[in-house]
């Protein structure tokens, strides 16, 4: 019988780097509640450049209003946020 040959196995390819995770942001248990798309869209339309970290900071901003407004809306006895509790 004639030997076999091994056939050689293909180079192993090389994985893609990790992402860095950025430097300087908290990591947040929070979901995002902006579209970053939209609000970079709307500071370009307005002739303007955007950080990296902004759409990150509207977002804190905004659950920080709406837990102010939660907490009205609790001490008043309602289950309903309002317009007028922002």
């Amino acid at each position: 019988m004639a030997a076999r040959k091994k056939k050689k196995k293909a180079p192993a390819r090389k994985k893609a780097p990790a992402r860095k995770k950025a430097r300087g942001k908290k990591s947040s248990s929070r979901d995002m509640l902006c579209v970053g798309s939209k609000v970079k869209a709307y500071i370009k339309a307005n002739g303007m450049k955007c950080s990296g970290e902004l759409v990150g900071a509207l977002s804190e901003a905004v659950h920080s209003v709406l837990d102010g407004a939660i907490t009205r809306c609790t001490e008043n006895r309602r289950s309903t946020v309002r317009p007028h509790d922002l």
